[in-house]
């Protein structure tokens, strides 16, 4: 796997979206001027799996984004590497 990103901006992970293929992706919910809402959207439509990186509970997601998994903040790098070997249907190495 290659790393894309990050970005901060919705315009520019919908641009990164549109050029680059992934197998997974990680939100953070608020990206400080906007919502994440459109590039999960984005993700969706194109059967992306992903996650939130978040300090939102799940019920302050909209409906149709609440079986997104989501990591609540404060977490640790184990715990999202884990996240994301599990969206790639990886098992956890030991």
């Amino acid at each position: 796997m290659v790393v894309v990103g990050p970005v901060g901006r919705v315009a520019d992970a919908l641009a990164l979206i549109e050029r680059e293929p992934m197998d997974v992706a990680t939100l953070d919910v608020n990206l400080g001027t906007a919502m994440c809402y459109p590039i999960a959207e984005q993700l969706k439509v194109r059967g992306v799996p992903f996650l939130f990186l978040t300090g939102y509970d799940g019920w302050t997601l909209p409906e149709w984004l609440r079986d997104v998994p989501l990591l609540i903040k404060p977490f640790d790098s184990a715990a999202v590497i884990a996240a994301v070997r599990a969206l790639c249907g990886l098992e956890k190495v030991t």
